[in-house]
């Protein structure tokens, strides 16, 4: 290449395809925080029933999900669901908010795809008339920035934990 380096290939964000939905249960597990020097929790804390709410039976009604794909591979992910069952989610407001996880895989942080991708959900969920979105971060991730950047306010501190909450200007 003559000593000068191949653009990278664009990411292109687009809707979940079924067959991907298995993939959430990984991208969940990447979504964890893990504090520098701290080992990750085994994978076994997705089988959690607080946490296994976030993936499992992926699909049902109100369920959404954009992806970040960059050659045939996804990068990244935004799913939302209404966790409104007698196990509700850690960003849990009411029965009728959707709650958000999103995840990054790690060597594509900081490259703006985390912003795309939550833009690209809020932007569905308020075309869907949601008043709100809701989502749990811990209090020393550094994606706490991009959600207030974005207009999520903390509503409660639980613990280590940020409860914020997004609300749609009408």
């Amino acid at each position: 290449m003559n000593g000068m380096q191949e653009a990278e290939t664009a990411i292109m964000l687009r809707p979940i395809y079924i067959q991907e939905y298995p993939l959430l249960e990984d991208f969940l597990y990447d979504a964890i925080f893990v504090p520098v020097g701290e080992e990750a929790p085994p994978r076994s804390v997705l089988l959690e029933p607080s946490i296994l709410n976030y993936y499992q039976d992926f699909g049902r009604e109100g369920d959404y999900c954009v992806v970040a794909e960059q050659e045939g591979t996804l990068r990244g992910a935004v799913w939302g669901r209404v966790l409104s069952g007698p196990v509700k989610g850690y960003g849990f407001v009411d029965e009728h908010t959707p709650e958000l996880a999103i995840s990054v895989q790690q060597e594509f942080r900081g490259k703006g795809i985390g912003t795309a991708l939550l833009c690209a959900m809020l932007d569905f969920l308020r075309s869907k008339g949601c008043r709100q979105a809701s989502l749990s971060v811990q209090k020393e991730n550094p994606a706490v920035d991009l959600y207030k950047r974005i207009g999520f306010a903390i509503i409660e501190e639980r613990g280590e934990d940020y409860l914020m909450l997004y609300t749609f200007k009408r």
